[in-house]
């Protein structure tokens, strides 16, 4: 049996830090998210770069912005968005350093080509966590060192409408009834947490539930995988990883680079390092996940390989003084009709938003827009949406600058004030750096638009 460590990154599709029971939220059920973060790391301040699905994996997966791979929103066939043909992939490097690399349930990446998984299990288990888990036995039962790749499609909306109810909320894919070897869990609306971005409305309380439901089936896929490492005696060999490819699936969450759609979870279950149960406060993006499994996969390379890096050194450390001050995210699409590119920097207490196509409506994905969250509000005539009204979300102005310190909920915008017109001028300054660095296209409408 090998020495070296298994890894399992574990990404989850559309699922908000708000609503897990490790940070903060009483009400949803993650028992064994929980689990997992008493034996390992809660990060505190994580996030994606992009807050859509297929460009947030291709940057998981390469450590590189998605305006940098190619992936510049959805890889549908009709869209043609994939990742260029040389890019180097995490699947790639691990095969070359003798790991078993295997993927199951949703990819949402292309060209497969440039994401070589030695084994792939297949993506037919719908929505049922439980038997996704069970099909990874094999791989876990090898004399190989792993690296699993494992995707739920839960709580991403789908399976349409709950019709028997008055609101019609999505069904985030819950089935009609619980799956073989396993049994739904069931929320009432009126037990459910509105975060502050949302409207506290029926049709917003209605679609918690479900999502609520979809999480706790993805929970229990979860805990079925962990009992499956536990029982073949690999889970003190493995280090496990879990995050979400963006925020929840509501209007100012997905798709928006809002601290709802980009500030997520991640949690880090590493037997080799201390801090058991305690959390870190270090800046971390989805661009560090590849070199930090690298790293703990003992693979080297070269400087300069990823725009992220190792966090490796930081998991134990509560505080980490030594670090980065800043990170940056990028998006440009999500499905081929929502343009709405944004070029973000965010330190631990500002954050610095370039709408570059700021004089158009913000684009809303069909799924969002379609919810009877959404068409709620616009039914009822509301002026807010949450704490933040809808022609300030659907209008956005060039620059935006928050001080999260005092304004969690980024609603007074900073970027006019007068005072604030030194800070400004630095903060487009790094986003001009960070886009030569990283070769983003759309470095020229600083100086054409």
């Amino acid at each position: 049996m090998s020495t070296r460590p298994n890894v399992v990154l574990m990404v989850a599709d559309d699922h908000g830090r708000e609503a897990l029971g490790c940070y903060g939220n009483p009400a949803v059920k993650t028992p064994h998210l929980d689990r997992l973060a008493e034996r390992g790391v809660r990060f505190t301040t994580s996030f994606c770069t992009t807050a859509s699905c297929a460009a947030s994996r291709s940057t998981i997966l390469t450590g590189k912005h998605n305006h940098a791979n190619g992936t510049y929103g959805h890889t549908h066939g009709a869209h043609h968005f994939r990742a260029f043909e040389d890019t180097i992939s995490l699947p790639r490097l691990l095969n070359e350093a003798g790991y078993h690399t295997a993927c199951i349930g949703k990819k949402h990446f292309a060209p497969l080509s440039v994401y070589p998984f030695a084994t792939d299990l297949g993506d037919e288990y719908d929505r049922d966590d439980v038997r996704m888990s069970e099909h990874c036995r094999g791989v876990i039962d090898g004399e190989e060192p792993f690296f699993l790749y494992w995707c739920s499609h839960n709580p991403h909306r789908g399976g349409g409408v709950l019709a028997s109810h008055p609101t019609k909320p999505n069904r985030f894919g819950n089935p009609e009834s619980a799956y073989p070897e396993d049994a739904e869990e069931y929320f009432d609306d009126d037990d459910v947490i509105v975060p502050p971005f949302l409207p506290d409305s029926a049709e917003v309380r209605a679609e918690l539930a479900q999502y609520y439901q979809s999480i706790a089936r993805l929970d229990r896929g979860v805990g079925r995988l962990l009992d499956i490492l536990e029982a073949a005696g690999k889970l003190e060999n493995t280090i496990i990883i879990y995050i979400s490819d963006n925020g929840a699936a509501f209007p100012a969450s997905k798709t928006t680079l809002y601290e709802p759609g980009m500030k997520l979870p991640c949690i880090v279950s590493s037997p080799f390092h201390g801090n058991r149960g305690g959390t870190c406060d270090g800046l971390v993006s989805w661009l560090d996940l590849t070199p930090t499994i690298l790293d703990f996969a003992g693979v080297p390379t070269m400087p300069g390989s990823f725009h992220g890096a190792s966090f490796k050194q930081i998991l134990a450390t509560p505080h980490p003084t030594e670090w980065r001050e800043e990170i940056y995210a990028s998006h440009t699409f999500h499905e081929i009709t929502n343009y709405y590119p944004m070029r973000v920097v965010r330190t631990q207490r500002h954050k610095f938003i370039w709408n570059i196509a700021h004089p158009l409506t913000y684009s809303f994905a069909s799924d969002l827009w379609d919810s009877s969250t959404w068409q709620g509000a616009l039914r009822d005539g509301r002026e807010l949406f949450g704490a933040r009204t809808i022609e300030a979300y659907l209008h956005r102005p060039r620059f935006e600058l928050y001080d999260l310190e005092n304004d969690p909920a980024e609603i007074e915008n900073l970027a006019d004030d007068p005072a604030n017109r030194r800070l400004v001028a630095e903060f487009c300054a790094r986003l001009k750096r960070f886009q030569a660095e990283t070769k983003d296209p759309w470095l020229h409408k600083w100086e054409y638009e």
